[in-house]
Order: C-alpha cells, then sequence, then structure tokens
C-alpha cells in the first residue's frame, strides 16, 4: 500500500504541477458545455442531463488517451522506466498508482459539471436518479477508456502513436455493437463470434446508466474490462523488468 501511495501521490502531484490538469479540466468542461448546448438543450423543453451525457463517451474517445498517453510513453521516451522499475515497488503498485492518479483527475473534472445540475435544477424538476446514474456510469467509462490508453501507452516511447492507438481502441469498444460493425462481422464471422463482439460494446452498457438503471452486470462489466486491460499493462511491463 505504501508504494502505491507513494506513486499515486507522484503522479497526481506531476498533473498540477504543469498546465497539463488545468488545461484537460477547460477543454473537457468548455466542450462537455458546447457540446450539451449544441444539440438543443433549450430545444428539448424537459430538464434533463440526456443531452450532457450522451456526448461523455464521444468526448471520452478524445480526451482520455489524451490524459492516458503519457502514462508510460512518457517515462519510456525519458528513459526513467527503467528508474521506476527499479525502485522497490511491484509493477502492479506502479501501474494502479498512476492509473488511480489519472482517474482522479478525471472524476475532478465530472465533479466540475455541477453547474448543469442546477441548470437543470433551476430550469425545471429533473428526475434525479438518471443524473446519479449517469455520472457513475461516465465515471465507469472513463476509467474503461483509461486502462485501455494505460496499456497502449506502455506499448510506445511515442505519445502520438500512444494516443492514436487508445483513440482507436476505445473507439472500437464503443461502437462494437454498431449496425455497420455487425454487418462488417458477420460477413465471415461466425454468429457466436458476432454476438460476443456485440456484448462488448460500451455504448450500449452505458446508454442503461442514462436511462437511470444501475444493473451489477453492467457495473460489473466495466469492471473486468477496467482490470483486465490493466492487468495485461503489467504483464508487459513485468516482461520488460526481467
Amino acid at each position: 500500500m505504501k508504494g502505491f501511495l507513494s506513486i499515486y501521490k507522484r503522479e497526481l502531484k506531476s498533473y498540477f504541477s504543469t498546465p497539463l490538469a488545468y488545461v484537460f479540466l477547460v477543454i473537457f468542461l468548455f466542450f462537455s458545455s458546447f457540446l450539451t448546448f449544441q444539440k438543443g438543450f433549450f430545444e428539448m423543453r424537459h430538464a434533463s442531463l440526456r443531452l450532457f451525457f450522451d456526448s461523455m463517451p464521444l468526448l471520452f474517445i478524445f480526451l482520455v488517451p489524451a490524459m492516458a498517453m503519457r502514462l508510460w510513453a512518457e517515462e519510456r521516451r525519458s528513459n526513467s522506466i527503467e528508474l521506476l522499475l527499479t525502485l522497490p515497488i511491484t509493477v502492479k503498485q506502479a501501474v494502479l498508482g498512476k492509473f488511480f492518479a489519472c482517474w482522479t483527475v478525471l472524476a475532478l473534472a465530472l465533479a466540475l459539471t455541477w453547474p448543469m445540475v442546477f441548470t437543470v435544477s433551476y430550469l425545471g424538476n429533473p428526475d434525479p436518479g438518471p443524473i446519479l446514474t449517469g455520472y457513475i456510469g461516465s465515471f465507469l467509462l472513463a476509467g474503461a477508456y483509461l486502462a485501455i490508453g494505460s496499456f497502449f501507452s506502455s506499448l510506445t516511447r511515442n505519445q502520438v502513436i500512444a494516443f492514436v492507438l487508445g483513440v482507436v481502441g476505445c473507439a472500437a469498444f464503443l461502437h462494437a455493437a454498431s449496425p455497420s460493425a455487425m454487418n462488417y462481422l458477420a460477413g465471415f464471422a461466425p454468429p457466436a463470434f458476432v454476438s460476443g463482439m456485440e456484448s462488448l460494446c460500451f455504448q450500449t452498457r452505458f446508454e442503461a446508466f442514462m436511462r437511470g438503471v444501475v444493473e451489477f452486470r453492467d457495473v460489473a462489466f466495466f469492471a473486468v474490462i477496467t482490470a483486465g486491460w490493466l492487468w495485461i499493462n503489467m504483464i508487459l511491463l513485468n516482461e520488460r523488468r526481467v
């Protein structure tokens, strides 16, 4: 636990000792508000944050890999990863410390959108259920994206490549159940494989949270996806440590 906390504090401090966290927060807050109102927030004539949460999967698909790309690529570029992995900490502590530090920044970004809640509360009487579950789903979705981005960051020392791979990986999970993807896979893959890919779709799981429904299977899905990608990340780094 001590090793995890030391990495966590080190990473969290590095975000706010540079403009990175502040730039990310400003960009996230601007675009989350812009996309919400651009989609016709006032034309809905219904007090709801549906449009706000509806923009999260697409917004996160670019901003989360942008945050994740430096986690390990920067360590490899500066050759500090060798020093990090020789410290009296485990690879598991290093991976989790970096991951949770970045996830904390993402949680802070979501928390700073509280004016949106006050806005809809002022304009009407929104159902608090879908708002609360929407934030829970957004937090879990951000964690899954971050785990994917963290893995791709450990593959290369180039942050741009890590960003592109992260975006592609997140997009593949987000649109796994889209009609175009399903039609493409159905052309050569067996039905069982197509059905399995459809069940991995982030969008379908996230929409349940937006409707105000929190089911154990959806929470477990994001938890397993996040843990799985972090586990692969640990395996890769352990190979480099040997």
